[in-house]
């Protein structure tokens, strides 16, 4: 995907992984970037910084993510990315009980992980379809491909947005839409910060990227038209395992898991 003269959206834009994307995506020369998060003095300093467009935006919410996808078409033209790159991570209340993340955790995490995606791709999709042309980013995580270990909402909603992702490659692949997933381990953001508090964690094993090392390779493997980016390369090797033998890599995630517990 050549992205000289693009309009893009970046949610969960106005920190991390999202700000720096629309900072690389602002360097690629697109015609125009919107970021949206729900933090609008955030978004307004970054887009006067680097001089993209905003607008707040709940993603969890419907409503909100058809208005952000009209008003970007109305300003700028239709939409050519969008980058579905907001996620929050509900840890569980009891790290030794798997069913202690309580259900404003899970619906929380359903509504942000899973159903931005969808909803973002409903409100582009038809105009995508009618040009025949249009690319998906969606920020998911290794823990959809893997695990999360301490948080079941956070596993389970990454393994649900892959499912997601997958379909809509799958059905619209014939439509000229392209659909790419990144997938990254540890990168420094506030999210990671706020699950570790500086202890030892199996997401940090492969080291702890910056999110504008991340994004570069998300952006490079968007313009490549790859569906599964891997910032962390052991990610393949990890999925490789699990896939030879389910038993034998439930038995070594259990074994971090004490490690982490100890």
């Amino acid at each position: 995907m050549d992205l000289a003269g693009k309009v893009a959206v970046v949610t969960g834009g106005a920190g991390g992984i999202g700000q720096a994307l629309a900072r690389r995506l602002m360097r690629e020369g697109v015609k125009a970037v919107v970021i949206a998060d729900l933090d609008a003095t955030r978004l307004a300093e970054l887009a006067a910084d680097i001089g993209c467009d905003w607008q707040r935006c709940d993603v969890s919410k419907e409503a909100e993510v058809q208005a952000l996808v009209a008003d970007t078409a109305a300003k700028h033209g239709p939409i050519d990315l969008f980058c579905s790159n907001a996620g929050v991570l509900d840890v569980d209340a009891d790290f030794s009980d798997a069913t202690s993340a309580p259900n404003s955790g899970w619906e929380r995490s359903w509504a942000v992980n899973v159903m931005a995606h969808v909803y973002a791709a409903r409100a582009c999709l038809p105009a995508m379809r009618e040009r025949r042309s249009g690319h998906f980013l969606h920020t998911i995580s290794a823990a959809g491909l893997l695990s999360q270990i301490g948080s079941g909402p956070y596993s389970t909603t990454k393994h649900a947005a892959i499912g997601f992702a997958e379909h809509l490659a799958i059905a619209h692949k014939d439509d000229g839409i392209g659909v790419s997933m990144l997938c990254p381990q540890g990168v420094d953001t506030a999210m990671i910060r706020r699950d570790t508090k500086g202890a030892p964690h199996p997401a940090l094993a492969d080291g702890v990227l910056s999110p504008e090392v991340v994004a570069d390779i998300a952006i490079e493997g968007v313009k490549a038209g790859e569906f599964l980016i891997l910032p962390h390369a052991e990610v393949a090797s990890y999925m490789a395992n699990k896939a030879a033998s389910y038993p034998r890599w439930i038995g070594g995630m259990a074994k971090m898991r004490r490690g982490r517990n100890g």
